[in-house]
């Protein structure tokens, strides 16, 4: 690590920025701890219509069996204590305080790769595939798929804090992460990236180009542009495909209201963690099958309970709403991987809108949160792309 640094302060000379790289630590205090608790036995429980289930939003019963297991079972000091296995980092950047795991494999010709999350996940949600990239032989892969690993917390999320100033949309996120592997020293390296960190890792695809050998990503956010001749080309399958995200879009409430008012919601969610629970509903599935334990979903729920970040997290579906964006495609080398539980890329409109899509896989298990769900899965796909250009 020591000679990776020293490389890292040769160039920061060139990236014009406050560069220092200081070791973080998770260390909340106990206060913190006692705090929650004390709000979880003073949750104001609302009431629900009989029978609806999920149609309204997380069903009563679902959020207190949560709540129950989180004021009394859950362990946030065992999670802490994972965390802090791995070398964390933080730094500033374009005037925004970032957080990150940087991981290095003891493979001599290992693979530079950022791993990028969404919402309502974290750096945490890739805390399981770190051993698997960083040391393959010793998890029944081959040396030669090894990676060094960068997890940033994006802007506004959770330990990286809250953004200061307007205009972190994943446009921005996406120039950062390219500072950030360059400062790393990084010259040539993968990125991959789920939900949001989809969009980023496609956008930084696009912003650098010179570096980054392959970007590989969960969901291709490519939809139909209007015009009926594009429509005329589908098959049953992509109108299935279309159906999902047309049932999920109907759910999808928080993205309307993180894209206009997302400080109007942070007074609730920043003051009631049960609030933040339900709000994170999509991590519980929002009536849909996923394999994330109570303890993973939990997890990522302190992860903005603690932080106070859930709404500068929301402000990137704000900055997002009013981006300029590119409307040239991506021409970097793509790899998606399309897991059955998730929203479905529909490859007519992936291909118009990523010109160079080299590797698409699809699995029957796992779904949104592939990292967390089938972490071995999407590992073994990560190696499988990303071999085409080692």
């Amino acid at each position: 690590m020591a000679n990776n640094n020293a490389h890292v302060q040769e160039r920061n000379h060139q990236d014009g920025d406050n560069a220092d790289i200081r070791p973080f630590r998770i260390e909340v205090p106990q206060e913190a701890l006692d705090d929650l608790l004390e709000r979880l036995d003073r949750t104001r429980w609302p009431d629900e219509l009989p029978g609806v289930d999920w149609t309204y939003g997380t069903p009563l019963n679902v959020v207190k069996e949560m709540a129950h297991y989180w004021r009394n079972d859950y362990d946030w000091r065992k999670h802490e204590a994972k965390f802090n296995r791995y070398p964390q980092f933080v730094t500033e950047i374009d005037g925004a305080n970032i957080h990150f795991i940087h991981a290095r494999s003891e493979e001599p010709n290992a693979m530079p790769i950022i791993l990028t999350h969404g919402w309502p996940g974290s750096f945490a949600e890739f805390i399981d595939m770190i051993d698997l990239l960083t040391d393959p032989r010793s998890h029944g892969g081959d040396a030669a798929d090894a990676f060094h690993v960068v997890i940033p917390s994006v802007p506004g999320y959770t330990f990286s804090g809250p953004t200061r100033e307007t205009g972190w949309s994943s446009n921005r996120i996406a120039r950062a992460w390219a500072t950030l592997m360059n400062r790393l020293g990084y010259d040539r390296y993968a990125a991959h990236g789920g939900d949001g960190g989809s969009l980023i890792t496609r956008a930084l695809g696009m912003a650098d180009p010179d570096h980054v050998v392959g970007v590989h990503v969960l969901q291709l956010f490519s939809f139909p542009s209007g015009d009926p001749a594009e429509m005329a080309n589908l098959s049953e399958e992509d109108m299935r495909r279309l159906q999902i995200l047309s049932n999920f879009s109907e759910k999808a409430g928080f993205s309307a209201i993180q894209s206009t008012r997302p400080q109007t919601l942070a007074y609730a969610l920043t003051d009631s963690p049960v609030g933040q629970l339900a709000w994170n509903e999509l991590l519980m599935g929002m009536g849909e099958p996923n394999l994330l334990t109570r303890d993973q979903i939990l997890t990522q729920v302190m992860m903005y309970w603690l932080t106070g970040t859930a709404g500068s997290s929301a402000r990137q579906y704000y900055e997002d709403a009013r981006a300029a964006h590119r409307s040239e495609p991506s021409r970097a080398p793509t790899g998606i991987a399309v897991f059955a539980n998730d929203f479905q890329s529909i490859r007519h409109f992936a291909e118009r809108d990523n010109t160079n899509i080299v590797h698409w896989s699809e699995y029957e298990r796992g779904g949104h949160f592939a990292a967390m769900e089938v972490p071995d899965i999407l590992a073994e796909d990560l190696r499988k792309f990303f071999r085409l250009f080692r």
